[in-house]
């Protein structure tokens, strides 16, 4: 019944935006499948716009869990300035919930069902250059790079080389290789990668167990 709520809660919400359509981002696996009392967002890709990026929030209600369901065309540019003005205006909002969360809606490829991703915590910023040079100053902070052509650069201040490169296959054993005690691990990830490249990078860094170490909330945006 709990997944049947939110498909009917999708329906509906997508029969009021004149049946456009937005094509979820994929994964393999979700810890989260389902979610109660809940609200939604759409941003789609709209090739007849001069951004490609139009948002429908009608339907938010400020108490309720946000599933944000971004078109997985997007690139980040296009798309995190929507979801920080979503994030601003539930913060800002003179109904709070404090339990309810944010979460990306992902199509959970291992069960052809919804799956989620949370998000409530996390902070965008830009200018990461500058950072990555105090980063390596300071011997405490990792920094994890997402690039553009699907090469991942883990920029690790204690070791030589400073910058080593990994893949999405090898990531979770780079990471875990790591001696991160004590350390927070930092994600760079360029701003023209789509929104599915970006889902598929987090999803792959929720199934890494950092015991001694955690990643930060703060997720800087590189061009």
């Amino acid at each position: 019944m709990k997944k049947l709520c939110i498909v009917v809660i999708i329906i509906a919400c997508m029969s009021c935006t004149h049946d456009k359509a937005v094509q979820l981002p994929e994964i393999s696996h979700a810890d989260i499948t389902e979610i109660n009392d809940v609200s939604a967002a759409y941003l789609f890709y709209d090739e007849t716009q001069s951004d490609s990026v139009e948002l429908n929030r009608k339907n938010l209600i400020s108490t309720t869990n946000w599933l944000v369901n971004v078109d997985k065309r997007l690139t980040l540019k296009q798309a995190i300035p929507y979801i920080q003005f979503l994030q601003e205006k539930k913060q800002n909002s003179s109904h709070k919930n404090e339990a309810a969360k944010n979460y990306f809606t992902c199509h959970n490829t291992s069960i052809n069902n919804l799956g989620f991703i949370e998000f409530t915590q996390v902070v965008y910023e830009e200018n990461i250059k500058d950072d990555i040079l105090k980063f390596k100053d300071s011997f405490k902070i990792k920094s994890i790079n997402f690039s553009l052509k699907g090469d991942i650069f883990i920029l690790n201040p204690e070791a030589e080389p400073f910058v080593s490169k990994s893949s999405i296959s090898e990531l979770k054993n780079d990471i875990l290789a790591l001696d991160v005690s004590g350390n927070m691990l930092s994600l760079v990830f360029n701003n023209t990668l789509s929104f599915q490249d970006y889902i598929t990078y987090k999803s792959a860094l929720l199934n890494i167990e950092l015991k001694h170490a955690e990643i930060s909330n703060i997720e800087f945006l590189d061009n």
